[in-house]
């Protein structure tokens, strides 16, 4: 008899149990979506053109570019690599990563990247 009425406790005593939990803490400031948005943009990576009028800027003795692959450095990065190839080179011979200065592109190493295009 005993071990009938200790089973038939079990259940009581797990459903009371199941109210005594904290409830979870609540974020005190939730940023809104607007806020959340901004924060996700980002400068799109150059493309063929915008590189090749950064290069040239940037190193005025190179080969013009003739080709040219842009991509992201890793997630989340700000910097782009480009592989690129130079004059009549249809290869992406040739790797430069850009940077983001006061809101546009530039060459982040242009000493040398430009001793690559000489």
């Amino acid at each position: 008899m005993m071990n009938r009425t200790i089973l038939m406790l079990l259940p009581l005593a797990a459903l009371a149990a199941c109210g005594e939990q904290t409830p979870a803490p609540v974020p005190e400031e939730t940023p809104s979506v607007e806020e959340q948005i901004a924060a996700m943009e980002t400068i799109a990576a150059p493309d063929q053109k915008l590189f090749a009028e950064t290069l040239a800027a940037a190193c005025p003795n190179a080969k013009p570019v003739n080709t040219a692959v842009c991509k992201r450095a890793g997630l989340g990065s700000e910097d782009v690599v480009c592989e690129y190839g130079l004059g009549d080179d249809e290869y992406l011979r040739n790797k430069a990563t850009m940077t983001v200065v006061d809101d546009a592109w530039a060459i982040a190493d242009p000493e040398t990247v430009c001793a690559q295009g000489a």
